[in-house]
């Protein structure tokens, strides 16, 4: 398992409730703002959900 860093590039304005909710649990409040979470199934599968609304790095 390795680390990721995403930091949301596009608002979650006019996006239906489960993206908003997915962004809020991965730890995103803000446009640009950047966490660290390690990639674990679960997280994996949040990003792909909002991957329109996400960078992601690997660390």
């Amino acid at each position: 398992m390795g680390r990721v860093k995403i930091t949301q590039v596009k608002s979650v304005i006019d996006r239906n409730k489960r993206q908003k909710d997915t962004v809020k649990a991965l730890g995103l409040r803000k446009m640009h703002q950047s966490v660290e979470h390690d990639l674990t199934p679960q997280i994996e599968g949040m990003i792909r959900k909002v991957s329109h609304l996400v960078k992601v790095e690997e660390l």
